[in-house]
């Protein structure tokens, strides 16, 4: 009996002497984070789980079915696409006749046809015109096609009315341009200006018409004689028309801070036209 305790104890004794001893084994503290042995909590997871819990990330699960298109909201859109093509159908038969209404109120201004004065250009002009003669009619003082090529005439003729009248005149190459003047034009033996302020030149040959006003540089407006009729100075004249009315010159002028208002510089006139505006009384009560 004593014999068989005393095997027990030595067993037990060689037991715990090959055991390692406590002082070697690491003690890991309650403080100790999966992220201090470079591991995160997904890892000790995954370790202690197997294979069960998979990476949101790395699922091939397809997509859900996109959401069926509703057929009632297709056709509000084509609706809506409906209704907008109407509103712009309203619109342009609008401005149409706005237009329409526009160019019969410039061409019954007019009293007589013109080689150059298209309703567009009468109602640029007729904006750019002083107070004073605006809403008058248009009344057709001289023209080279039916009173003659003669300066003579044209200065004669501008006595029949008193007030503002516009110069218009055209190269061949399809410019037209002019210039607002004082009437009756009266000439003078040496050079000198006349004119005021109120003087204003015009061109189409930007495409569309364009005005120069006096810049007031200098008081150049124009200057009239037997010989020439010019506008503008300061550099050259803007526009200068011969005796005959059958050539003339444009260029850069200080006065109305123009540049050349024809094709070119000199030219041949395809027409020259000057227009007065007559106060009638049913324009005058307007």
């Amino acid at each position: 009996m004593h014999a068989l305790k005393d095997k027990v104890s030595q067993k037990l004794s060689n037991l715990f002497a090959d055991s390692p001893s406590q002082s070697a084994s690491p003690r890991h503290s309650l403080t100790d984070s999966p992220k201090a042995s470079g591991k995160s909590f997904t890892s000790y997871f995954s370790f202690g789980a197997g294979n069960e819990v998979e990476d949101p990330e790395s699922s091939s699960s397809p997509p859900p079915p996109p959401l069926p298109i509703r057929s009632d909201s297709y056709e509000s859109v084509e609706n809506c696409k409906q209704e907008d093509c109407k509103k712009n159908q309203a619109s342009t038969v609008i401005s149409n006749d706005y237009y329409e209404g526009r160019v019969k109120e410039m061409t019954e201004l007019i009293t007589e046809s013109s080689a150059f004065i298209s309703a567009d250009l009468c109602e640029f002009l007729h904006a750019c015109l002083p107070n004073i003669v605006r809403g008058c009619k248009w009344v057709l003082v001289y023209s080279t096609l039916k009173h003659g090529i003669s300066l003579r005439t044209l200065l004669r003729r501008s006595a029949e009315l008193p007030g503002p009248c516009l110069l218009v005149a055209g190269d061949k190459q399809g410019a037209v341009f002019g210039a607002l003047v004082e009437c009756p034009l009266t000439t003078t033996p040496k050079r000198k200006y006349q004119g005021t302020s109120q003087t204003f030149l015009f061109t189409t040959i930007y495409g569309q018409p364009r005005i120069f006003r006096p810049t007031g540089a200098n008081r150049y407006y124009y200057m009239c004689m037997n010989e020439f009729l010019a506008f503008g100075g300061g550099g050259s004249f803007a526009l200068c028309l011969d005796e005959d009315l059958l050539k003339a010159t444009s260029g850069p002028s200080e006065t109305f801070g123009n540049e050349c208002l024809a094709s070119s510089t000199e030219f041949e006139l395809k027409n020259v036209e000057l227009w007065g505006f007559a106060h009638a009384s049913q324009y005058l009560s307007s």
